[in-house]
């Protein structure tokens, strides 16, 4: 076993605190909008810092040193081309600001509202089962993460149990106990403590990893990576098969149309106290993470090291042969950086990594089996009613089909042999619904035009390509190539000129047609899948309207305007906030604070965006040398760990006031108890 009693004991005190604050939220918890949205009460720094726990599970981690482990620093620099986006995103409230004004709980019951209850129903069930199969892996990722850098027994000793569903029934089980406890309320308060707990960890990490390495000795691993591989030059990655810069600019689309549309955190969607606060939650969320961040790079980047320097052979020896204990080569790589660091970590440091990824797991877990028992409930049973459930048959039936979703996603990964990358089985699974959904988003927020045939369109293109491409990747290893290579050789060599020769003319495309795996990646099928739902979603919906004289949709009423305006959802007693234009800039909602907060954002996207022009137009002029990027990485993770810091103090500060000002509310709120999500016929234009 790899912890010492004192590492067990942080790990235990951590678990009997969380444990201790979710049983005081109970107090808290009185109707479905409760357990559904903490009764839309919480503030930006709330939801940031609790949003941002609850994103980022044991799966995250373990996916992110996969990439990092392979990409080195060099994926750090690509994600600097979202920068100009994510301004966007953030500072417009780009789909935030207007979901919270629909008062919606689910994105299906914004769909019913928007388009018809036959759109939120086969959105409902395409999103539940999306959602519940994306989830499926978790506990298995968590519990192998958990067993290999614990160092636990594969049984439990004088008892013919095995550790690895015992974990994830114990996890999963803790995960239930808080959704019970009191559900989107709980969540948030333990999701916040475990956040603040998590970044206070983080820098203590920071800190040790510095201490070990020495800067010197990192570049001088680094730069040994194979010829376009460079795991510190961005600019000489073309080899990378996955994680090369197509990945990261498809990442950087997707942010832009997936907005909101996924609904593993759904509660948090619609908990903000109002639009405002729920689009100034989202613009803080970048520096909530850059410590999480800036970890989830360095930390694989010093596994690599430690494996490829003989300086620390010393442990990278008992790690290739804990290594060695793994048969299949999927879980070998995901468990590559966590045993590494299993060998590599000092006693205490030990015991806080692994509270932090217990409470990855757990966070998540809680955040996940909420949101998708929610939906089954909210928008695949409820809407086929003709009059809402009472609040005791609704509460009872939420639980229930939570405990439904706990059941389903621990024999999923019992069961499950993943055979991809975690963040492109993520990915893959995820397009299933957000693939169509998210067109379905954009249009209905902010395109009067968008119909519920245009909407159907859409939602199917993306299932069919999604479970398409999932059922060819499955098959090809072990059918379809050897058919094609023994039955059909004339069509296996059109189909290798084919793919091989649009590849050749996508940079970073890599598509080879081999026997060892499908040619085509997870995130270019997710981008293929986004293009073709667009074009279906507006094709269909302007035939729609231009054959069919279907009428404009009130955009007004959906989102509470003007003569609609819902008092106190808006900040300030606005009722018509700005739009176009006008909507990236601070408007009269915005406090002093609120201001400062858009100039910080507008210039720490302005400055690394910047950073990255700069260094494209220097680096297709002339060959840097990788001595000058490594200094420019050893800046750019002192920058971050500085700021790091300093927001963590900031949102510290923040999140707790937040936090009383939730507990308060919610003491002195009076219910609507008839604020459950259900829509009546006459509530819909």
């Amino acid at each position: 076993m790899n912890l010492s009693f004192y590492d067990w004991l942080i790990v235990s005190a951590a678990l009997l605190f969380i444990v201790f604050v979710a049983r005081y939220t109970t107090r808290y918890v009185q109707s479905v909008s409760d357990f559904l949205a903490a009764s839309r009460s919480a503030g930006k720094y709330l939801l940031c810092i609790s949003q941002g726990a609850a994103s980022v599970g044991a799966i995250t981690v373990v996916g992110m040193f996969e990439m990092y482990y392979q990409a080195g620093f060099t994926g750090s620099w690509w994600t600097m081309i979202t920068s100009p986006l994510l301004l966007l995103i953030t500072v417009s409230g780009w789909v935030t600001y207007r979901f919270r004004e629909t008062r919606a709980y689910t994105v299906a019951e914004l769909f019913e509202r928007r388009y018809s209850r036959g759109v939120r129903i086969f959105a409902g069930m395409l999103g539940w089962f999306s959602g519940i199969l994306n989830f499926g892996i978790f506990p298995a990722v968590g519990a192998r993460f958990l067993i290999h850098f614990c160092g636990l027994p594969t049984e439990i000793p004088y008892l013919p149990i095995d550790t690895f569903p015992l974990i994830m029934l114990i996890l999963l089980s803790v995960g239930l106990l808080f959704v019970f406890t009191g559900g989107q309320v709980t969540i948030m308060v333990t999701d916040f403590v475990q956040g603040l707990f998590t970044n206070i960890v983080l820098i203590i990490m920071a800190g040790f990893f510095f201490y070990r390495f020495n800067w010197d000795i990192v570049f001088d691993t680094l730069k040994d990576a194979p010829v376009d591989s460079s795991m510190i030059n961005p600019f000489k990655t073309e080899k990378i098969k996955d994680f090369n810069p197509s990945f990261f600019i498809i990442t950087a689309v997707s942010l832009f149309y997936v907005r909101n549309a996924w609904q593993g955190a759904q509660g948090y969607a619609a908990s903000a106290k109002n639009a405002h606060e729920a689009k100034l939650g989202s613009m803080l969320g970048e520096w909530r993470g850059l410590i999480l961040t800036l970890l989830l790079m360095i930390l694989p980047v010093g596994a690599y090291v430690v494996m490829h320097n003989t300086a620390f052979s010393s442990i990278a020896e008992p790690a290739r042969a804990a290594l060695s204990n793994i048969s299949d080569d999927t879980i070998r790589r995901q468990l590559t950086v966590p045993v590494v660091l299993s060998k590599l970590f000092p006693r205490g440091i030990m015991g806080l990594f692994v509270s932090v990824m217990l409470m990855a797991c757990i966070s998540t877990y809680s955040t996940y089996l909420h949101s998708w028992g929610s939906i089954f409930i909210q928008d695949i049973i409820m809407p086929f009613r003709r009059e809402p459930f009472s609040k005791k048959q609704h509460m009872i039936l939420l639980k229930f089909s939570v405990l439904f979703v706990a059941v389903f996603v621990f024999l999923f990964s019992l069961l499950f042999s993943q055979k991809e990358y975690i963040l492109m089985f993520l990915s893959i699974t995820a397009s299933i619904f957000v693939g169509g959904a998210g067109s379905l988003m954009i249009g209905g927020l902010y395109w009067k035009r968008g119909t519920s045939a245009g909407a159907y369109s859409a939602l199917v293109i993306g299932l069919v390509i999604s479970i398409g491409s999932m059922v060819l990747r499955q098959m090809w290893v072990p059918q379809i190539y050897p058919w094609l290579d023994s039955s059909a050789p004339a069509l296996l060599a059109n189909l290798k000129f084919v793919i091989e020769g649009v590849a050749a003319r996508i940079p970073g495309a890599n598509w080879v047609v081999g026997p060892d795996e499908f040619p085509i990646n997870s995130q270019w099928i997710f981008f293929f899948t986004i293009l073709s739902a667009i074009a279906g979603y507006v094709l269909v919906s302007l035939i729609d309207g231009i054959v069919f004289k279907r009428p404009a949709y009130n955009l007004e009423k959906l989102l509470h305007r003007g003569d609609y305006a819902v008092k106190d959802d808006h900040a300030r007693g606005v009722t018509k906030p700005a739009v176009g234009i006008r909507a990236l800039l601070p408007s009269s909602e915005f406090s002093f604070s609120d201001k400062l907060i858009y100039y910080f954002k507008l210039s720490w996207c302005a400055v690394w965006f910047t950073v990255f022009i700069a260094g494209v137009i220097i680096n297709l002029s002339t060959d840097v040398a990788i001595e000058s990027w490594m200094t420019f990485w050893k800046i750019h993770v002192t920058v971050i760990v500085t700021v790091g810091i300093g927001t963590t103090i900031w949102f510290c500060v923040g999140g707790i006031k937040d936090l009383g000002h939730l507990f308060s509310t919610l003491k002195e709120l009076k219910r609507d108890e008839s604020d459950t999500g259900f829509v009546s016929r006459s509530a819909k234009q």
